[in-house]
């Protein structure tokens, strides 16, 4: 994971040999309709309930109070912060990717090529640079080779790690994780205070930051309408 090449930043840098346990991963990116049965099902989270603590103000701001806006069912849900995504994933039986286990996934089983499909990209590869103008459904471009959809470009994704810059040049081999350990960020998460790594680009940003080995760090406040998430689960062997 990572990347050496020259327009890498510097926390991309070295890339290096990870190794993950087997994982799952969701195909798509979490929907409006399927984030609707989480609220319906959890009052807490729910629009005019939530904890300020949890979110900036902005939370599911699009949406008319539980209600996603009309059409949308299949657009990935925006407007979620960390600690939203996390409760959902919980709700589901799963949890956020890992940013080793979202670098993984989407490779699509590649090496050291810049997107998920290979060193070029263009408006038919993925949703971008305000292409589309917002979201578009999930699955319209094409998978890659894992059958993954929406790996770059739609909405950028939450993983699981703290934000650490200098994290590679630290991290273990083996299921690398950045700050908490996997028991504790699962059971606190709540207490989170520092970024967390977002991954995969949105539709409104611009081709190079699409690239597989790309790390944003926003505070898992941050609810805005390019960030979105996908969920993963540990296969037991």
């Amino acid at each position: 994971m990572g990347s050496n090449d020259t327009d890498a930043d510097a926390d991309e840098k070295p890339a290096h040999a990870v190794y993950v346990d087997a994982f799952e991963i969701d195909v798509f990116e979490v929907t409006n309709a399927q984030f609707k049965a989480f609220v319906d099902a959890n009052p807490q989270w729910q629009k005019g309930n939530i904890p300020e603590a949890f979110h900036r103000g902005s939370y599911l701001s699009h949406w008319d109070g539980n209600t996603y806006p009309t059409g949308r069912g299949d657009h990935p849900v925006v407007y979620v912060s960390w600690y939203a995504a996390m409760a959902y994933a919980q709700w589901v039986g799963k949890r956020l990717p890992t940013e080793a286990e979202w670098e993984k996934a989407a490779r699509g089983g590649l090496t050291a090529k810049k997107y998920p499909w290979g060193d070029t990209i263009d408006s038919s590869n993925a949703n971008y640079d305000k292409g589309r103008a917002g979201t578009a459904p999930i699955g319209e471009y094409p998978p890659n080779g894992y059958g993954l959809y929406d790996m770059a470009g739609n909405v950028s994704e939450w993983c699981l790690d703290a934000y650490d810059a200098e994290f590679y040049h630290v991290s273990p081999r083996q299921n690398p994780l950045a700050g908490e350990e996997l028991a504790a960020v699962l059971t606190h998460f709540a207490e989170a205070k520092t970024p967390r790594v977002l991954r995969g680009g949105g539709w409104l940003n611009v081709a190079t930051r699409l690239r597989v080995a790309v790390r944003d760090r926003p505070l898992p406040t941050y609810a805005l309408n390019f960030i979105g998430f996908r969920c993963v689960r540990g296969v037991t062997p």
